[in-house]
């Protein structure tokens, strides 16, 4: 069947929001099918730069219908204002249509998001304070309201009154806040509710009979593997599953549907807030990596944290998205390097291994084991096919193959469109020839010795 998942394959920010637009030439649907405006995607046309955090990056594209599935969490002021800014740059958001299962962010959960973070202290999870988690959480709790409500203001008013009835007091009397007037939020989500209305539809529906109509759909995905609730860095998570069993549950299709799953990952690795991050380097190359590579949250602008590339990651990616190739990105940003260390394992307790550790406290015992590579010292910005890279460049790329057991059939060498380098075809049914290289039975020869 033609559809195809894009997952970020590390720790979120690894470039989905270009390789959807990359991909988007070929596609009749985007579906963005989890988390919310906690996360962002930056893509630059011709010059112009679009960020993104709740519509689907296919947006850019005229031909193609866009769709913000059942599994988004969403604030209707944000999105109807970013649909605003889009149209006020001359890119039309007619064909963007929400689904009526979709949760609502409430006044509500933006404030107990704050003010949880504020009574951790040091044990905050370093959430982006928009509220996600708490709408997930009233999700979960049979408490939420759906998108569907904005379309009968007498089921609203219902259930606002219901949840504030356990709200307010609880803001009251822990967090010592004034109390929510339901009349006015009613009044105020019945103002987005005129808005939306044109826009909401059955998405699932939809989308299954574009996938049997044989349209090509991409589901995109916010955030990432090791930010997933259930398989990343618990509980330096979000509230979602970015993974790709996620987008199905997240879209409400099928496994069958399916014909790839492209996974996005730096040739480093970044994150942004909390939270272990084996390969991170303080100072010196961190802040090289970090300045190269412009590393700021499209949504927050905090800087991220910045490490070497780590294959246990993308090997752990492969296996619980099942990844049938990867993109790389920024693979211009390591330029400035002489020698580029590649986490290949973890020793631990003084033994080592190149799996995922399976406990929170093997991971924060976890100390990488690196092989060193050679750097290229000159700008690939502008090279324009693969066998134009310098040989140490290339030798970078095949050696990720090789340790993720996963081909690689784009990078990228800049932000632009025009920096991309592929290899064969990148429209559907995948590029041309290549088989996921077998992963090896011990590291790749070394540009350098083990630390």
């Amino acid at each position: 069947m033609p559809g195809t998942i894009l997952i970020g394959a590390q720790w979120g920010d690894e470039g989905k929001g270009k390789a959807t637009d990359l991909l988007a030439d070929k596609m009749d649907l985007v579906v963005r099918y989890q988390g919310g405006n906690n996360a962002g995607h930056t893509v630059v046309v011709g010059g112009r730069t679009f960020r993104l955090h709740l519509v689907p990056s296919g947006i850019l594209h005229p031909h193609i219908t866009t769709l913000i599935a059942d599994g988004v969490v969403i604030d209707p002021g944000v999105l109807l204002a970013e649909l605003a800014a889009l149209e006020a740059q001359g890119i039309s958001t007619a064909k963007l249509m929400v689904s009526a299962n979709a949760h609502l962010i409430m006044p509500w959960h933006k404030e107990r998001d704050k003010l949880a973070e504020r009574y951790l202290g040091n044990n905050k999870i370093g959430t982006t304070g928009r509220g996600i988690g708490p709408a997930y959480g009233d999700k979960v709790a049979r408490l939420g309201i759906r998108v569907q409500d904005l379309l009968d203001l007498k089921i609203l008013a219902q259930k606002v009154d219901v949840v504030l009835r356990e709200r307010n007091p609880l803001l009251a009397k822990v967090y010592n806040r004034l109390p929510f007037d339901a009349d006015a939020v009613v009044e105020e989500y019945a103002t987005y509710a005129e808005a939306l209305r044109p826009r909401i539809t059955d998405t699932s529906l939809y989308v299954w009979k574009a996938l049997h109509d044989g349209k090509q759909v991409l589901f995109e995905g916010a955030q990432a593997t090791m930010l997933d609730v259930d398989h990343g860095t618990y509980p330096f998570v979000t509230s979602s599953s970015p993974v790709a069993g996620g987008a199905l549950a997240g879209t409400g299709i099928g496994p069958r549907e399916i014909d790839r799953v492209i996974g996005l990952a730096k040739a480093y690795t970044t994150r942004v807030g909390s939270g272990p991050l084996p390969t991170e380097v303080q100072g010196g190359a961190g802040e090289v990596l970090s300045r190269d590579g412009a590393e700021f949250g499209t949504t927050t602008g905090r800087p991220r944290r910045c490490g070497w590339l780590d294959t246990v990651v993308l090997r752990y990616a492969a296996r619980v998205n099942g990844l049938t190739e990867l993109f790389l990105s920024k693979l211009d940003v390591l330029s400035s390097f002489d020698r580029i260390p590649v986490a290949t394992g973890y020793r631990i307790d003084g033994e080592v291994t190149d799996d995922w550790p399976m406990t929170q406290t093997e991971v924060h015992h976890a100390e990488p084991v690196y092989e060193y590579f050679e750097g290229w010292r000159e700008d690939i910005s502008g090279v324009t096919s693969l066998a134009g890279l310098p040989r140490a460049a290339r030798g970078y790329v095949e050696a990720i193959e090789k340790l993720s057991g996963v081909p690689v059939n784009a990078v990228f060498v800049g932000p632009g469109r025009e920096q991309t380098l592929l290899r064969g075809a990148v429209g559907p049914g995948g590029p041309a020839g290549g088989q996921a290289p077998a992963r090896p039975a011990a590291a790749p020869a070394a540009e350098g010795e083990r630390p």
